[in-house]
């Protein structure tokens, strides 16, 4: 997929900028006031006042610059209530040898946050009834071997199998020479005696083999490849014109590298075409997007959000849990906070969906560093949240 120039978000947030003239009003005096962020699935929202958006735009700078610093970054942070951002910064290079810097419009490397887009597509394949959760992985991918693993348990992670970067360095599994493909996943897991880590549904086990038999089973239902189906179903109804799946390493250099932490760039390798796990390259703002259709029931029914925003596992005790492609703390206090982060070579991702609060807390960088997941940190500014967070990690 080559890259080109895409048409500047700010025409998509056109109505927004329109009313700005209404932002002193409160909001809940305007309930019909939107934010069209989602493109065919935009959504009536709120407006937030001018003095909630200066306020919370000064405390979230103040938060950005103690917590991630422009001048190390490298990559993208955005924060918005209802839709309309209250603050972003992109700083760093896309391909520092090139001089290529990151704005607003460059797509990085989500990781795992792919996770959560895989599994909407699967729901909205689900409401199609072209796939059933409960139904066995066998029914749709024939050669898969195990008859106990449904599709519900590859969501959740609780399937019990290994993980594809793993079983791939077992001796006489796979040829590192050769590029690994999501067919060649499930072949390796039907012809060679991988193994499994537990028995299908008996515990969770995060596991990026899961999400790549689940983009097989959408192209399976689909008769299409799994890029093409989430750039018909997902990117481009919902406008996010910076958006794609990352399919084909011969374009390697027209993409944002990945970086350590000291910018020494990091190559390509075997692993690098699985896609369903990862391999979604986004911006915050196509992000923001995503995040703000799925309170939209026609994008997402309310039974799919209910399936997808509760808790799986509960053989052991405490407020961790994971859902239908979405982490989750489940706390005592009946709050539960969600999001997903990821990481993959020197790319990390966090995208933080506080439903109770319609708040979207994105941060992505293609340079080493766990800056990125200080997202939960400004969870506690924006709800309920009772997050316990030690000195050490309050000066972080």
């Amino acid at each position: 997929m080559k890259l080109r120039q895409y048409i500047p978000l700010f025409s998509i947030l056109l109505l927004v900028a329109c009313n700005k003239k209404d932002n002193s009003r409160d909001s809940d005096n305007n309930p019909n006031d939107t934010a069209l962020l989602a493109g065919d699935f935009s959504i009536k929202l709120p407006k937030v006042s001018t003095r909630f958006i200066s306020d919370n735009k000064a405390f979230v700078e103040r938060f950005y610059n103690k917590h991630y610093n422009a001048n190390d970054y490298s990559g993208g942070f955005l924060v918005a209530k209802n839709g309309q951002i209250i603050y972003e910064n992109y700083s760093g290079y896309a391909y520092k040898e090139k001089g290529n810097k990151i704005t607003e419009d460059t797509p990085i490397h989500i990781a795992s946050v792919s996770k959560m887009i895989t599994a909407v597509a699967v729901m909205k394949l689900a409401e199609e009834e072209k796939i059933k959760f409960d139904l066995p992985v066998k029914n749709y991918l024939p050669e898969f071997p195990y008859e106990k693993t449904t599709v519900r348990m590859l969501l959740n992670h609780r399937s019990g199998l290994r993980n594809y970067a793993y079983f791939t360095a077992d001796k006489g599994v796979w040829d590192k020479k050769k590029t690994l493909t999501n067919q060649d996943v499930l072949t390796l897991l039907a012809t060679k005696n991988v193994g499994l880590e537990s028995q299908p549904g008996t515990r969770f086990g995060y596991c990026n083999t899961n999400y790549a038999l689940l983009a097989l089973i959408i192209e399976k239902v689909t008769g299409k490849k799994y890029p093409t189906v989430m750039k018909e179903m997902i990117f481009e109804p919902l406008g996010m014109t910076h958006t794609f799946v990352f399919d084909d390493l011969k374009k390697k250099d027209e993409v944002s590298q990945s970086y350590k932490g000291n910018y020494l760039r990091l190559a390509f390798e075997f692993l690098d075409q699985v896609y369903g796990d990862k391999n979604i390259y986004s911006t915050p703002r196509d992000l923001l997007k995503f995040d703000i259709a799925t309170y939209n029931n026609d994008f997402l029914s309310q039974e799919m959000k209910a399936e997808m925003f509760k808790g799986y596992s509960y053989e052991r005790k405490g407020t961790r849990n994971y859902g239908l492609g979405v982490r989750m703390l489940e706390f005592e206090t009946g709050q539960k906070y969600f999001f997903h982060n990821g990481w993959w070579h020197g790319n990390t991702s966090s995208l933080v969906t506080l439903r109770k609060d319609t708040v979207s807390i994105i941060a992505l960088s293609n340079k080493y560093t766990h800056k990125t997941y200080q997202t939960k940190k400004l969870a506690p500014h924006f709800g309920d949240y009772p997050f316990k967070f030690s000195k050490e990690e309050s000066d972080e």
